[in-house]
């Protein structure tokens, strides 16, 4: 656990989840992430916030409290895919299904020059897990695009 929190990227997600302390050993297991701390509600136990960094970005994360959060259950279902860079999609992927997650979509070569696959964790949050395998111009994207859409 780090002690000082001085160093925050711009953007950060915020995830809500039931059972955040379960999320974080999942997200430990299958994204190999960092917990930086966690705030308990001393009575009842659950994590107010906590702080992962996960491939060097941070993520906060909190149990559900439903006047302030909502989790994906609570919801049925959620509308943003969490989109994570990686050297190896492949290994990862299994690392993630080995730790609990649901593969929704086999790692594949993509038109716009990443190799990607996606999970949902245990906790209702979507994944797309990538590398990049090729630089794609926009240009060159847009045409890949209307050629698959074609098909």
């Amino acid at each position: 656990m780090n002690e000082t929190m001085n160093d925050y990227p711009p953007l950060s997600p915020a995830l809500a989840v039931r059972d955040a302390a379960k999320a974080i050993e999942f997200y430990k297991a299958a994204f190999g992430a960092v917990e930086r701390f966690r705030l308990v509600d001393p009575e009842s136990g659950k994590i107010g916030h906590a702080e992962l960094i996960i491939n060097g970005s941070v993520v906060m994360l909190a149990d559900e409290y439903p006047a302030y959060n909502k989790a994906p259950q609570t919801l049925g279902g959620t509308p943003v895919k969490l989109s994570l860079m990686v050297p190896n999609v492949d290994a990862l992927m299994e690392q993630a299904k080995q730790a609990g997650a649901t593969v929704l979509m086999p790692p594949q070569d993509q038109f716009y020059g990443h190799r990607s696959g996606s999970v949902q964790d245990p906790f209702g949050h979507q994944w797309m897990i990538q590398q990049e395998i090729e630089k794609v111009t926009p240009a060159e994207m847009q045409r890949r695009w209307e050629a698959m859409l074609k098909k």
